[in-house]
């Protein structure tokens, strides 16, 4: 791993305080952010929900707090950028709201993090995608190896991707935190090339951690070192606003005992 030469940039992590259900607090935020410099991370893309069932961290708030956390990160002395982000869930308001700016993209790219439903792939998923793609955005998909319609036939994001979509792959599912059957279909996806980007989904310090050096190293120990600086390489063209290239898609190799949960 060139880890000496691409930066680890996390491009979905839940850092912000008391907006989601992320840390609760400032404190909170900043042994979050130590730990993120302890992984090595050195650029963090703050995605608070927004859209969510639960949760909508309004566009200014965003702004605000990054603002603040950075001068945190600079009083500490800590060498972490922070650039503004949302983890968008999927709705039929999204275009005209990312038109209206009320939702960030990722570090102001024309990439939107873009998170399904749990159990579902709504119908209108595609349209929704051929929208983004028409109005100049690149929609990537949060966590697909945790969305349950997925996990029973992961072929289901084959018209995603085809559309134009790009995904990101959970650190924590390359490390057995989701399980060991996420963390099978995680790797076969990777494999598979069904998977452009890496992204933590950090909540907190214990239970929802960054995991990202472990996750390298899965990766690694699995033979797929080419993979690593792919998905390395990708999130720095996010965080650049510069195309991905995606590679074809081939056969998932899945055992039939992944779909049964």
């Amino acid at each position: 791993m060139k880890k000496d030469v691409i930066k680890l940039i996390d491009i979905h992590t839940h850092i912000l305080f008391d907006v989601d259900d992320g840390p609760k607090n400032e404190s909170d935020s900043l042994n979050m952010l130590k730990q993120a410099a302890m992984e090595g991370i050195t650029d963090i893309v703050c995605t608070s929900h927004a859209m969510h069932p639960q949760y909508h961290v309004q566009y200014s708030k965003v702004e605000e707090q990054v603002s603040a956390l950075q001068q945190l990160l600079q009083d500490h002395q800590i060498s972490i950028t922070l650039h503004t982000g949302h983890e968008v869930r999927l709705n039929d308001e999204l275009l005209p709201r990312l038109q209206q700016k009320e939702l960030h993209t990722l570090a102001h790219s024309h990439y939107i993090l873009l998170e399904l439903p749990s159990n579902t792939i709504p119908a209108y998923t595609k349209e929704m995608i051929r929208r983004l793609k028409s109005a100049g955005y690149t929609p990537i998909l949060a966590h697909p190896e945790r969305n349950h319609a997925i996990r029973e036939n992961p072929k289901r994001l084959d018209d995603l991707i085809l559309e134009g979509a790009f995904t990101q792959i959970t650190t924590g599912s390359l490390t057995g935190l989701f399980g060991k059957e996420v963390q099978r279909l995680s790797l076969a996806l990777v494999r598979a090339n069904y998977i452009h980007t890496i992204g933590s989904d950090a909540h907190n310090v214990s239970t929802r951690k960054f995991c990202y050096q472990a996750a390298l190293q899965y990766l690694a120990k699995k033979n797929e070192v080419e993979v690593v600086d792919r998905l390395l390489m990708n999130n720095a063209s996010v965080l650049a606003n510069k195309p991905i290239m995606p590679l074809e898609l081939e056969d998932i190799a899945v055992r039939k005992r992944w779909l049964l949960f």
